[in-house]
């Protein structure tokens, strides 16, 4: 396994102060202490320059998913994706579905919601984004879910997309949804979010989100 790069804090010295006459213990002295230093600088810029330097360095980020089913308000109603697991966060705090970013910059959103539709029709849904409760010009995807396979069996259709965006330290950043056809947890036919537990038969696999998302630093603004 390759090393990975450390980079270690630079600390600026405190260099002794001049005396009046020449001294060899005095120059000897600073220029220990500046050689020190460098070494210092070095390490940092060796670590940052080398070919896995990148993997040194932290950048705000968060990580989240859902493990419950989502349904839509209503019909052709903007409803809020709900995340109740935060995967790994780092410069963000995750609160009642919004992430709330610690730092200025663009990021990239990446996300992918489980759509199911138990009609026996084709119905859309409308993924979209928005930052302290305004919507993200451009940030919009519509997916079609085919109709459902049979009677309580429903069809599916994993809805992936990405946007970049610009957000201050303090926004609320928000992810939301909309379907022409809107299931009902009672029954009521319709697309709804999907999320399966683990299973072992008829074969392992993990547990399906209803919804996975990501946010990832891009570039200071």
């Amino acid at each position: 396994m390759a090393n990975i790069a450390t980079i270690r804090n630079t600390v600026a010295p405190s260099l002794p102060i001049a005396m009046t006459d020449y001294s060899q213990q005095y120059t000897d002295q600073y220029s220990n202490i500046l050689r020190l230093y460098f070494n210092q600088l070095d390490n940092f810029t060796r670590a940052l320059t080398a070919s896995n330097g990148g993997s040194a360095l932290s950048f705000p980020h968060i990580a989240a998913s859902d493990t419950t089913d989502q349904y839509a308000t209503a019909n052709n109603t903007a409803t809020l994706v709900a995340w109740d697991t935060g995967e790994s966060l780092l410069g963000f705090t995750l609160v009642a579905g919004a992430a709330i970013a610690e730092y200025a910059g663009v990021y990239k959103i990446t996300f992918s919601l489980q759509f199911a539709n138990t009609a026996n029709a084709v119905h859309d849904a409308s993924v979209w984004l928005r930052v302290n409760n305004v919507d993200v010009a451009r940030s919009a995807t519509n997916f079609s879910v085919p109709a459902r396979k049979s009677a309580g069996v429903p069809s599916y259709v994993c809805g992936y997309s990405e946007a970049v965006f610009t957000v201050n330290a303090g926004d609320s950043i928000k992810l939301y949804w909309a379907t022409d056809q809107a299931a009902t947890s009672g029954g009521g036919t319709g697309i709804y979010i999907y999320a399966d537990a683990a299973q072992v038969s008829p074969y392992a696999r993990p547990a399906i989100p209803s919804a996975i998302g990501s946010i990832t630093f891009v570039s200071a603004v």
